[in-house]
């Protein structure tokens, strides 16, 4: 059992400038839901970040949300929750592999996102990930995403001067001197 196995857990970053997180959740299970909402808020409230929640159908509609709100809105990361319970049909199967596909493209675009939509087999292996005293799936997908933003931050300050960026102080253009002379 997970649970009685031992997990290195990383510091919880500390930020300069205010942090502004959504919560994407689909309360399809509602009890889970409720839990891992409660230690995704507890995680962001210890981390001093201010957060708000939406809910969506299923975990399906969830990374489309996270998509809307980022060409919408000022959100610096997100979280999403939910859960998938195996059923007697290969539906399980399309949610589980879409719904994480999807969160990982929109992460790989540049988005910090925590993916808490659990993928189980059964309603009491979604409890003791959702319990809000124990794994509770929702504070680490809380902390994943604040990791994130951290990360993202630390990088958005170190311009090296590569790619399409404006022209500036640490951008030599092809065919020019240091001084700003064209060179021949």
């Amino acid at each position: 059992m997970a649970s009685s196995e031992d997990h290195t857990i990383l510091d919880r970053p500390i930020f300069d400038k205010p942090v502004k997180v959504l919560i994407v959740v689909s309360p399809y299970y509602s009890d889970i839901a409720e839990g891992l909402v409660t230690g995704a808020k507890a995680e962001l409230e210890a981390a001093g970040a201010t957060y708000d929640v939406i809910e969506m159908p299923g975990a399906l509609e969830i990374p489309t949300a996270i998509g809307i709100s980022d060409r919408r809105s000022n959100f610096d990361g997100y979280v999403a929750l939910g859960c998938v319970i195996r059923g007697e049909t290969t539906h399980y199967e399309t949610v589980c592999n879409d719904s994480s596909r999807a969160l990982q493209m929109l992460g790989l675009t540049g988005l910090c996102i925590g993916n808490g939509i659990l993928t189980v087999e059964t309603k009491k292996q979604a409890e003791v990930r959702a319990d809000p005293k124990g794994q509770n799936k929702g504070g680490g997908a809380a902390a994943a995403a604040l990791h994130l933003i951290a990360l993202a931050r630390k990088w958005a300050q170190n311009s090296k001067g590569v790619g399409f960026m404006p022209r500036g102080e640490d951008t030599l253009m092809a065919g020019e001197a240091e001084d700003g002379n064209n060179i021949a």
